[in-house]
């Protein structure tokens, strides 16, 4: 035995020094000044102080977000410390406890089960979830998590439940205040009968409730209504009285929060704004139960929002005057349920069909199918409503009915029984109205046949004005590129119907919306031109890229970017709005992209930081995602020819999307490869047989991607390298660290990270591949993605890259007519040791 456990402790020790940054073992405890961090660096679990306290307590928040901004989950909620003594340990019984400086325990694990100090440890997951763990010869087993104590934040992959027979229930719990984690007065959890449902409650009476489960979603949140997509949730029910339920997020900083309000938030961080951002929100007006009482729904965009059933007035038509609509409303007519009546006729009930509603509460199942619901619910006289739906079937309702809501986008059917004699009151009503009415109806259509007949000549003619002016723009259009093109070498000729479908803005227009290009409102500038900031009069953010004259950009470089972009519909891909041709004047309009381009963050020493792997890892998988639909999931095959981390623009959530199309070239389906005399592009990112020989291929923008990619573990310029004479250029300082054994060495300091270790060198592992000199050699962008995902998969060893130089400015750009010409360009071979 004794051998044991010193081969289960020697085994530990090895475990623990590869896990020491998550774990806390018998031999170690944590200070109040000490943390620990999940091993991707997620997640935090150690001392803090809430907002307006000085009392200390340990929790798990957000690890790149403050601890008062982001705490997910607190041990010592209801025993905060003192002072700054505390520290958290493994106690002599193998649990978890938190212990001041006097000695005394303030929270523990409290594992029931006997275990020995030596053989647990406590390790916090990337999920948030901290687990203390037990050793054993059949492998480590979780003793107890968090996960299964839920206090206020509802996180991907946990679990709430309840079960009806055992009464057991995890549910959230808000806390007291901001500044008091212990209980407050609201919960959230799981219904399990007669129907799976999530509810808020307030010293538990119901506040909120979801409306039953139909097997995809909760009919009383609709998605339409929200905005969150319910289909991300996974629901279990056993149809006895237990059910879950959880839901996945590929986002780590992603949640949803109840607050000491009583409110449930769906919750996630902004990169760019550094700020938490807020999605759905309930309960809203009318999502609060029993707002409008017994036999009444409420409709949100209303004012007042309750009203009445048809067939039913306000219980008190006093209190609903003031507000107060709780009371509710009864009926105008008694259920007849087939009695007969004083002149011994047979008068049955009948139903009413309410369109897009939240279901009353507390429905009861009926075993029946569609076309035996109704008749289900009319031989029973205590019945008042039904609903039958795929999933759940025939839904009865008897008593009053509470809770509900008519929606306008979403909700189901719901049939409420009246009084035949209140439906039939209905029907004679809108009788005799048509009746009486029958002549103003005739007099009524024949105004309105003439007026739609007036209305459809009128469109016709401004349908006919309108193609006219676009023909009169088209021709302008037409007149100002012919004016152009005689003015430039190399005139090409513009196919009038082409320029029918592309949006024309004028500069009058653009010049209003970015203030008369205001120095102010400047984003950026290249050799191309400068890039400004614009607002149109209805109030949309645009991007104006207004082309220099001596920008080298010509006619057909313009017109292309116009012609190819305007056919691309991609979110990895930037949306052209329009653009401008006005005597020497040429300028694109693109949607606005807040984060700027790739290179703004990638090398400045400030806005680096907010690019961690993730978000670098992020990046790449759009831009090859985007490269690939350009390759092959569009309807043209387009090769984009100056793929470079200053045409990879960032959104908010610094997500990217490729521009710049001037040089794009489109594919015929035959085509694999073509050639050109005219060599365009930028020094460092051409592949050797573009830049030396005009072709180019999918291969070549393969080539600028391994450069990016490169650009991006780095965070180094390719051009960085100018005055460097051993190394020409970052593929060169690569494979040289490649060969050394030493590729860590390239890694921005900003993303060393063990945890993230394997992952940085299979990209610079790709990288390589995709600058090999051949370019059959190098990958195609399907099989870099492939290759991104598949972690245990073996790649082929990279062969040398190719090198060009240019002795002149970095990051200038090339131009020539001839073919293998390259001014001031040079070929050099480098090979590793």
């Amino acid at each position: 035995m004794g051998r044991f456990l010193l081969i289960v402790t020697l085994s530990f020790f090895s475990l623990r020094l590869c896990l020491a940054g998550d774990v806390v073992s018998f031999s170690t405890e944590l200070k109040d000044s000490e943390t620990l961090v999940s091993d991707r660096s997620t997640f935090r679990f150690g001392f803090f102080s809430p907002v307006n306290s000085t009392s200390r307590y340990a929790g798990i928040w957000f690890n790149k977000i403050s601890a008062v901004a982001s705490m997910v989950w607190v041990a010592n909620k209801d025993s905060p410390i003192n002072d700054s003594s505390g520290v958290i340990v493994i106690a002599k019984d193998g649990n978890l406890v938190i212990k001041d400086g006097r000695g005394h325990v303030h929270w523990s694990t409290n594992v029931s089960q006997p275990v020995a100090a030596n053989t647990t440890y406590a390790r916090l997951l990337n999920t948030g979830n901290l687990v203390l763990q037990g050793i054993s010869n059949s492998g480590d087993k979780i003793l107890w998590e968090s996960f299964e104590h839920p206090q206020n934040a509802f996180m991907p992959t946990m679990i709430l439940s309840t079960d009806a027979r055992t009464g057991r229930s995890l549910k959230l719990r808000s806390w007291n205040n901001r500044s008091d984690p212990s209980p407050g007065r609201y919960s959230a959890g799981m219904i399990s009968l007669p129907f799976p449902e999530l509810a808020i409650w307030k010293d538990d009476l119901m506040v909120w409730r979801s409306g039953p489960w139909n097997g995809q979603y909760f009919i009383g949140l609709p998605e339409l209504d929200f905005g969150v997509s319910l289909y991300e949730f996974t629901l279990a029910n056993d149809n006895r009285g237990s059910v879950s339920m959880s839901y996945t997020n590929h986002d780590s900083l992603y949640h949803f929060f109840l607050d000491s309000d009583g409110y449930a938030v769906e919750k996630y961080w902004s990169e760019v704004k550094q700020e938490w951002r807020t999605g759905i929100l309930f309960p809203s007006n009318c999502d609060i139960y029993g707002k409008c009482g017994q036999f009444a729904s409420c409709q949100s965009r209303l004012d007042p929002p309750c009203k009445c059933i048809r067939g039913f007035d306000p219980r008190s038509y006093a209190e609903w005057n003031r507000g107060n609509w709780t009371q509710g409303c009864v009926r105008k007519r008694p259920l007849q349920c087939e009695r007969r009546d004083s002149n011994g006729s047979r008068e049955g009930d009948g139903f009413l069909r309410l369109k897009k509603m939240k279901v009353p509460n507390n429905p009861q199942r009926s075993e029946v199918s569609e076309q035996e619901c109704p008749g289900s619910c009319l031989k029973n006289c205590s019945c008042t409503a039904y609903f039958y739906g795929q999933g759940m079937g025939c839904l009865l309702w008897s008593g009053n009915l509470i809770d509900m809501q008519e929606y306008v986008g979403s909700g189901v059917p719901l049939y409420i029984r009246l009084a035949g004699s209140e439906l039939n009151r209905f029907l004679t009503k809108s009788f005799i109205e048509s009746s009486s009415n029958r002549s103003l109806v005739i007099a009524i259509t024949l105004v309105g046949f003439t007026y739609f007949v007036a209305v459809i000549v009128l469109l016709a003619l401004r349908k006919l004005a309108k193609h006219r002016e676009k023909n009169r723009n088209t021709r302008v259009l037409f007149e100002r590129m012919e004016a152009l093109n005689n003015n430039e070498s190399g005139a090409i000729r513009v196919n009038q119907n082409k320029l029918k479908e592309l949006p024309l803005f004028e500069y009058q227009m653009l010049a209003a919306a970015t203030e008369n290009f205001a120095i102010t409102n400047k984003l950026g500038e290249g050799g191309f031109g400068s890039v400004y900031k614009g607002k149109l009069r209805e109030g949309q953010e645009i991007a104006v890229k207004r082309l220099s004259r001596t920008s080298g950009q010509g006619l057909e470089e313009f017109v292309n970017e116009v012609v190819v972009i305007s056919k691309l519909q991609h979110r990895n891909l930037v949306r052209l709005l329009g653009f401008c041709i006005e005597g020497e004047e040429r300028m694109l309009v693109y949607e606005f992209m807040p984060g700027n381009s790739l290179d703004a963050y990638l090398f400045d020493p400030v806005k680096q930081r907010l690019l961690d792997w993730k978000t670098r890892l992020n990046i790449i998988d759009g831009i090859c995602r985007g490269l690939m639909y350009l390759h092959r999931d569009s309807r043209l095959r387009i090769i984009h020819r100056d793929l470079k981390a200053s045409n990879i623009l960032l959104d908010e959530n610094l997500n990217p999307k490729i521009s710049d199309f001037g040089l794009a070239r489109i594919f015929r389906g035959n085509e694999d490869e073509a050639s050109t005399l005219r060599v365009v592009g930028t020094y460092g990112y051409m592949a050797p047989e573009y830049a030396l020989g005009g072709l180019f291929s999918e291969k070549s923008d393969v080539f600028s991607l391994g450069v990016i990619l490169l650009e991006i573990v780095s965070g180094r310029k390719n051009s960085s390298f100018y005055n460097d004479e051993q190394n020409l250029n970052l593929s060169a300082y690569a494979w040289k660290l490649w060969n050394d054994g030493e590729i860590i060495a390239l890694v921005d300091p900003v993303n060393l990270d063990e945890c993230f270790e394997n992952e940085i060198r299979r990209c610079v592992h790709i990288g390589l591949l995709c600058v090999q000199d051949h370019a059959n050699d190098r990958p195609s962008v399907s099989t870099v993605i492939w290759m991104l995902n598949s972690e245990n998969s073996n790649l082929p060893e990279p062969k040398q890259p190719a090198f060009i130089a240019r002795r002149g400015s970095p990051d200038a750009e090339s131009q020539s007519d001839q073919r293998a010409s390259i001014n001031n360009a040079s070929f050099t071979e480098i090979t590793g040791r």
